[in-house]
């Protein structure tokens, strides 16, 4: 052959048939920053900042820099994930031999063009998909189909781009290049920044979107109203923005990513690098988990377990000649190799490689004969050494050695052969397989095997880790994507799945209402990878399984993932409780200010009488408290249970500032009187709910309430001024007493009612 000529290269350029860079682009760094600080939700935010400037009252500023946090993680959080899809190459050769106008030469991989011949070695990557004219190959597909073992390809038979030529020479010509690629399908499919799966998230989004729709022309009455009332321009901005900033949960954003973090920091103890930290939630409420069997299960190579003899005969010697001999590049020939070693002291006269078709290999040494390594069923026609062997083969690949006197007849076995003895070859099973998957079984967390190996291999595997399913496997060849889709439900094992099948698979558990996991390690589980709501990988799995996944096992160790999914479980559940302090100010906030739109009094708090009360009553102890043991599994709406705690709280406080306008109608009192009396009485409501929310108290949650209450108290009567509040007389403290018994039997009535109507929702939904 003489490949392509220039002219023909040159025409299929300028018909576009070169296999040209499919890199797809993600977002600019530019585009990152601008996207995450030019938001409705900062605007906002920067317009009332602007406001509270204009009025000059600039001690109401500190509301601020929760924003500035908030925007700065967005920010890396995005640049992250840019990186990792960025990196994410499937073809690693960067340069490729090719035969054009009858000589070989080396181009860029850019440069290939449709009918160019390629000219694959051993070592080789094939880099766009092919069909072999001349020569024979072996062709390891393991990092793109799962199937470990190495096959054979001949004149005529398709090579699919991201394969390995393992032994042999070959002239391949080019079929597909560019978008057409097989390695591009999947890395397509692949190459796009998956939305944070987090319902936590998703809920603050949506409150937040809410909020940003309802708070401009909300303000602009509420505004008007408090006008009305004062007829002084300065004081109803302030008490205006005071308004609208309480509505904004800003610091549960802050809360949540900074918990996470603190997560990521921990969990890298255990080796276990977080790539998207958001990830730790979906793990937490996981109900089904897939596994890979290579590298996750087991760990990708092989190991002879035992060797039964026929006829008591030492075969050590040989064994080691024959490993050295044969150049086979196959776990088998690895296993033996692993087990007995080399060595090098007979003269060869004849070698029979390894052919997939004939399933084994042989040598002829000098002066003792020829030996044959390989299937047994291939070897021999012995019935009763085939029924001996039959009683291994439910267990253990079996291999078999035999030996005869006589040479190989055209390189077919030759003829008296005698069987010696078989090996019995096993997958290595990681030794911590058999903990993680007992453990996700024991928390009701249902587990799938995934591969692209025979599925009665990996029956074998699951039965030596003593699975219950171990019998529950299907074979996915002929099954179409609708017969596939229907067996995600009823089976727990699957084989000789495309990479296209396992992203079926895990989309069907989806579509059945499961939160899944996937564990793998080769571009075969990309697809499915970022399909899971959850991807896991090992550190000695393919870079592409690494870059498209959110959790990276660092040491390869899945002992690690109990670990995550507890600490998964702590960060969610705190989270959620601590939400609750964050959601209340939300809806007491709106409730206050849809209350004041229709009283004619001034807005009872500033911004900065606000901040004082959130920090001892939401900041510290929401941030102290998510950061407790609590290995409870995640259960329930986020939403749902968050409003449930919240509301008793948030109808508490409107019902503390209607008795506060009542008494201040009957006795007269000042605003600012009026002001005093609401944040100690909001103050109140939210040790009332801390103490609800950490009950029953432990040394720290006793702790964290008496320091909070402690400091407020001494913020309260020790800077005053600061905060605008009057100084407390004899006066004021009866009102408050008297107010705050009030206060504390109409939130336990109103306690009881909800958690009582709130547990009749969640049995009626089974939420």
């Amino acid at each position: 052959m003489t490949g392509l000529t220039t002219k023909q290269i040159e025409e299929r350029i300028k018909k576009g048939q070169v296999n040209y860079n499919t890199t797809i682009k993600t977002k600019s760094v530019k585009e990152i920053f601008r996207t995450n600080i030019c938001t409705l939700f900062n605007f906002l935010n920067l317009f009332l900042a602007y406001l509270i400037l204009i009025a000059g009252a600039y001690k109401n500023l500190l509301f601020l820099g929760t924003i500035f946090c908030n925007t700065f993680i967005g920010i890396i959080q995005e640049l992250r994930s840019k990186k990792i899809i960025d990196n994410l190459s499937l073809i690693a050769a960067v340069k490729a031999k090719v035969l054009r106008n009858d000589k070989q030469q080396d181009i860029e991989i850019n440069e290939i063009v449709i009918d160019d011949i390629l000219v694959l070695e051993t070592g080789n990557q094939i880099v766009t998909d092919s069909v072999i004219k001349e020569g024979k190959i072996e062709v390891n597909e393991a990092l793109i189909t799962g199937e470990i073992n190495p096959i054979t390809k001949t004149k005529g038979d398709e090579l699919l781009s991201g394969s390995y030529v393992v032994s042999g020479q070959a002239l391949a010509q080019v079929v597909h290049v560019g978008e057409e690629n097989y390695t591009y399908k999947i890395s397509k499919d692949a190459k796009y920044i998956k939305p944070i799966g987090s319902e936590i998230m998703k809920s603050l989004k949506k409150i937040i979107k809410l909020i940003s729709y309802i708070i401009i022309p909300i303000g602009i009455l509420f505004f008007m109203k408090q006008m009305n009332v004062s007829n002084q321009i300065d004081k109803s901005i302030v008490n205006t923005v005071a308004a609208l900033i309480a509505i904004i949960p800003d610091g549960l954003m802050l809360l949540t990513s900074t918990v996470m973090a603190i997560s990521v920091i921990k969990l890298s103890k255990y080796n276990v690098l977080i790539q998207e930290m958001y990830c730790i939630e979906n793990l937490a409420r996981v109900d089904t988990i897939c596994f890979d069997k290579t590298g996750t299960l087991t760990k990708g190579k092989m190991q002879v377990t035992k060797y039964v003899s026929f006829n008591k005969k030492n075969i050590e010697d040989i064994i080691k000649e024959i490993c050295y001999n044969l150049d086979n590049h196959n776990a088998t020939m690895n296993a033996l190799i692993d087990k007995y070693g080399k060595k090098n002291n007979y003269k060869v006269l004849e070698t029979i490689p390894f052919k997939s078709e004939k399933k084994w290999s042989g040598l002829t040494f000098e002066n003792i004969g020829s030996y044959i390594i390989g299937a047994p069923e291939m070897i021999t026609k012995d019935k009763k050494i085939l029924d001996e062997i039959e009683q291994y083969e439910s267990e253990s690949r079996v291999i078999l050695l035999a030996h005869s006197n006589e040479k190989f007849i055209n390189q077919e076995l030759p003829k008296n052969i005698e069987p010696l003895g078989i090996f019995l070859i096993d997958d290595i099973i990681r030794e911590e397989a058999k903990d993680t998957i007992n453990f996700f079984e024991e928390n009701d967390v249902e587990v799938k095997i995934i591969s692209g190996d025979n599925p009665k291999t990996v029956s074998k595997i699951a039965k030596k880790l003593n699975l219950s399913f171990w019998d529950k496997y299907i074979d996915t060849t002929n099954l179409s994507e609708e017969e596939l889709k229907e067996a995600a439900t009823k089976y727990n094992i699957f084989g000789r799945v495309t990479p296209y099948g396992k992203k079926i698979l895990v989309n069907s558990l989806q579509e059945h209402k499961h939160t899944v996991a996937m564990t793998g390690d080769g571009v075969n589980d990309v697809l499915a990878l970022k399909q899971a709501d959850c991807a896991i990988a090992v550190a000695s799995g393919t870079e592409a399984a690494r870059n498209v996944s959110q959790l990276v096992l660092m040491d390869s160790n899945f002992n690690s993932i109990p670990k995550i999914v507890k600490e998964g479980r702590r960060t969610i559940n705190n989270i959620e409780r601590s939400a609750s302090l964050f959601i209340t100010k939300t809806l007491y906030a709106l409730l206050l200010l849809t209350l004041f739109m229709f009283v004619d009094r001034s807005y009872p708090f500033i911004p900065i009488q606000l901040t004082l009360t959130s920090v001892f009553t939401i900041g510290i102890p929401a941030f102290i408290l998510a950061l407790e043991d609590n290995n409870e599994r995640v259960k329930g709406n986020f939403l749902m249970n968050v409003t449930s705690v919240a509301f008793p709280t948030a109808i508490t406080i409107i019902f503390n500032v209607i008795l506060i306008l009542i008494t201040a109608e009957i006795t007269n009192i000042s605003n600012q009187d009026i002001s005093t009396l609401a944040v100690l009485l909001l103050a109140t409501t939210g040790f009332m709910h801390i103490y609800r929310i950490s009950y029953p108290l432990n040394l720290v949650r006793r702790v964290l309430l008496i320091t909070m209450i402690t400091s407020f108290l001494i913020a309260v009567f020790g800077f005053e001024k600061l905060f605008s509040l009057s100084i407390i007389n004899r006066e004021l403290t009866a009102m408050y007493l008297i107010l705050g018994l009030f206060s504390y039997l109409f939130f336990s009535i109103i306690t009881k009612i909800f958690e009582k109507y709130i547990y009749k929702i969640k049995i009626r939904k089974r939420i």
